[in-house]
């Protein structure tokens, strides 16, 4: 298994863990119990570190302003403990998952198969030395019905993955802004407004940031990533499959192959039934 073959078969997957933040049973269950709007997110996200501020909320999630964070967390918690929100995630996703998918999907032996792939990948990550977002949710206890555990191993995948890119934009020297600012220039990720706003920052701060990569010779005049900015991005997402490799070469490259292939008709299915909000992502990624 070579680096970049695990960074796509971890891409191809990714969409699977992360409908969690836009499926409809999650949202109404936390305003259930008083959370609304973007606190959802940040704190359904950050429940496995417990009660902690916005400074780690803002380190650990990396692009997003700290001045839309402070509002939010640590309020939260004198709302809903963690440990609740952690429950109502987990019930929650089961709930869209049988909507989306389809009980029959669930059950199969297609899913169970894919459950005990993932998890083989998930428990092939050697410690959490530097990785704070994953060793929160490495201390959970894994659950045991095929679908929740497929996505538990997902979602494993996907924080030990974001604490190594995190790694690599600070070794690129590439701050929060500017790590969102030359990913959507990628025209692979959030579509421009859509990453300023969700992102939390403002115009002016948007501006101003991009007028420091331009004169870093990151962008061009034009906002558009320069051969240098090409390359930069292209090490940063080089050192980020190099530091996730570890996990796929438990697995192999023909389990990861054949991950890919089960999971892929329901990422598919998720697609197609509109569950992420216009603008989340750029052209590059087929609808």
């Amino acid at each position: 298994m070579d680096a970049s073959t695990a960074g796509r078969s971890a891409r191809a997957l990714e969409l699977l863990h992360s409908l969690t933040y836009f499926i409809p049973e999650t949202q109404e269950a936390l305003g259930e119990v008083g959370l609304q709007g973007r606190a959802c997110y940040f704190a359904g996200r950050a429940a496995p570190m417990g009660a902690v501020g916005a400074g780690v909320v803002t380190a650990t999630f990396y692009n997003f302003n700290r001045e839309l964070i402070e509002p939010l967390v640590p309020a939260a918690w004198s709302v809903v403990s963690p440990a609740k929100i952690l429950d109502i995630r987990y019930r929650t996703l089961d709930e869209a998952y049988t909507r989306l998918l389809g009980a029959e999907v669930l059950r199969s032996p297609e899913m169970s198969e894919a459950a005990e792939l993932a998890s083989i990948a998930a428990r092939g990550i050697p410690g959490n030395d530097g990785r704070p977002l994953y060793a929160a949710y490495a201390d959970l206890e894994w659950p045991t019905t095929p679908h929740l555990v497929f996505w538990h191993a997902l979602t494993l995948l996907r924080e030990h993955r974001g604490d190594g890119h995190i790694a690599a934009l600070q070794t690129a020297e590439l701050n929060g802004i500017e790590a969102l600012i030359t990913h959507t220039a990628t025209g692979k990720g959030f579509e421009k407004e859509f990453a300023r706003k969700r992102r939390g920052w403002s115009t002016e701060q948007w501006n101003a940031a991009a007028s420091n990569l331009t004169d870093r010779e990151i962008l061009d005049a034009d906002g558009a990533l320069t051969e240098h900015g090409v390359d930069l991005r292209k090490l940063v997402e080089d050192i980020t499959d190099d530091l996730a490799l570890a996990p796929w070469t438990a697995l192999g490259e023909d389990g990861a192959a054949r991950l890919v292939e089960l999971a892929s008709p329901w990422r598919d299915t998720v697609i197609a039934q509109d569950v992420f909000p216009d603008g989340v992502f750029g052209p590059a990624v087929e609808r």
